[in-house]
């Protein structure tokens, strides 16, 4: 029996790979060599956060080390490229056929579909991705691109066919969803747990270093501490189960100054690179809903961003690619400023998302979607910068979730596929979700005016400017209808700042 073959990507450090398995299965462990590649120009695609390279970079080394524990012959090879690497492989140990599961980006599948066997040289089997349940059930197998799918349906499909949550036919609890009961604001005296951290060993030290030493990338490495390894990651989530799950559902949206991570399980960059997977978190917090040690609606808002939005994004994303990159719904062609690089703005709530970003490589959801994807539709930024830059200062971001949560969710640009209305909102919300607005030079009740909030002018701005779209979609129905509270002298008094706010935004020069 010769030599068969396993390429496990980057993104893909499952405990029971099923390439690993197949390979096995066919010839025994014994005739089984691994091969994991560090691209140098797949780093460089974009100027990464180096937390998020260091973490990519040290999970891959321990996994390799603890595939060789498990009795796998491994080689973890640096090259140039992926195919410099593959081919460096191949002539080292002269394997027979090769096996490896899709990638979950468009690009990595298509190189796997139409170049790989070239490049190597032998027979190749690509498997299934297993990382994402949609892989296994598709809600709507028969979906043509002139209906849209409600992620809602889509969620409700998915509760349904795997009985989460589910009394039969009925939700646990009554309801499907109780996102209601999760909007509330902090209270002051609240107790904030801060998320585990994982001191670096000499395998992430290592990859500090090199990383540190490349000087690529944005962000800050200072204390690094995030988990590494599937024991650590287990670790991370079983803290979130003990400490925030039973107060994240009602928090959930809310934001503050005073803590970054709040109640929310910070699982998304382990569980984006295989070290969890979807089920294994839905059964845990499944079981703490039984147990009585999480209300429903925490545990069904942890639920519905795993079970629902995750593979709902992730099943978009095959819908849309690769026409999503082009989308522009909304015309928006206003560069990224350069505050989203450096930080540097009188915004307080931008502000302090954008150091977060910088210096940790984390924002929690609402911060992404109401304070920054908000800002950039209001102030028609280029989608595809602001995709850009998301997909280089986060630590859990990838192709397949930052262009249909961003393009699509956040910024609205595929023409409402994958959200129903644009997730605008005034500096009101804000205020009521979070306690920006109090340290900030803005006023968030001023609609226009020397010390009014830009979020405020932009936003009345964009409803004038877009009206008649915008009363087109009975979900915005009521935001428009607040117009007629505009005379005409406060209407050009809105548009006048908003041309001159907009005017101001500089071009990034990022480095």
């Amino acid at each position: 029996m010769g030599k068969t073959a396993v390429w496990i990507l980057g993104d893909q450090l499952l405990e029971n790979h099923p390439a690993l398995q197949a390979a096995e299965a066919e010839g025994g462990k014994e005739n089984v060599r691994v091969l994991l590649v560090q691209s140098a120009a797949r780093t460089r695609k974009q100027p990464y956060h180096r937390r998020k390279l260091v973490l990519l970079f040290s999970a891959m080394r321990h996994y390799a080390e603890s595939l060789r524990a498990r009795g796998y012959a491994v080689d973890y090879v640096q090259s140039a490229t992926f195919t410099a690497g593959l081919r460096q492989f191949v002539k080292a140990h002269q394997p027979e056929r090769l096996f490896t599961m899709a990638a979950s980006e468009w690009n990595g599948r298509s190189f796997q579909q139409h170049q790989l066997t070239k490049i190597v040289g032998i027979p190749v089997t690509l498997l299934p991705n297993t990382q994402f349940l949609v892989g296994q059930f598709d809600p709507y197998p028969s979906h043509t691109p002139d209906k849209n799918v409600i992620m809602e349906y889509f969620y409700r499909e998915m509760r349904r066919h795997f009985d989460v949550l589910m009394n039969g036919r009925t939700p646990a609890g009554g309801d499907w969803n109780y996102d209601k009961e999760n909007r509330q604001p902090l209270p002051n005296d609240i107790a904030l747990p801060d998320e585990p951290r994982f001191q670096p060993d000499s395998i992430t030290q290592a990859v500090i270093d090199e990383v540190e030493a490349a000087g690529h990338g944005v962000g800050s490495l200072a204390g690094f501490d995030l988990a590494v390894t599937r024991e650590q990651a287990l670790a991370a989530f079983d803290d979130f189960l003990q400490h925030r799950l039973p107060d994240f559902g009602a928090y959930e949206d809310a934001m503050t100054e005073r803590h970054q991570t709040l109640f929310h399980s910070v699982l998304s960059p382990y569980l984006n690179l295989g070290l969890l997977e979807p089920m294994e978190l839905i059964q845990g917090v499944e079981l703490a809903y039984a147990a009585g040690n999480a209300p429903i609606n925490s545990v069904e808002g942890f639920v519905r961003q795993i079970l629902g939005w995750r593979e709902y994004i992730y099943w978009q994303y095959w819908q849309q690619m690769p026409g999503i990159m082009e989308k522009n719904s909304w015309d928006a062609k206003r560069p990224l400023p350069t505050f989203f690089w450096d930080a540097q703005t009188d915004l307080n709530c931008i502000h302090h998302v954008i150091e977060r970003a910088i210096s940790t490589g984390y924002n929690h959801h609402i911060e992404r979607l109401m304070v920054l994807c908000n800002f950039c539709l209001l102030a028609g930024i280029e989608p595809m910068a602001v995709n850009n830059w998301f997909l280089a200062h986060y630590i859990d971001a990838y192709d397949w979730v930052m262009l249909p949560n961003v393009l699509g969710m956040g910024l609205n640009a595929d023409g409402g596929v994958t959200a129903t209305k644009p997730y605008i909102a005034s500096a009101n919300y804000i205020h009521k979700m979070g306690d920006y607005c109090g340290g900030c030079r803005f006023n968030h009740r001023q609609r226009h005016g020397a010390d009014a909030c830009p979020f405020n002018f932009l936003y009345w701005n964009f409803l004038l400017q877009h009206e008649e779209t915008l009363r087109a979609n009975p979900r915005l129905g009521p935001n428009v209808l607040g117009l007629r509270y505009l005379d005409d002298e406060e209407r050009t008094a809105v548009r006048h700042q908003a041309q001159q706010f907009l005017d101001s935004l500089e071009r990034p020069t990022p480095t």
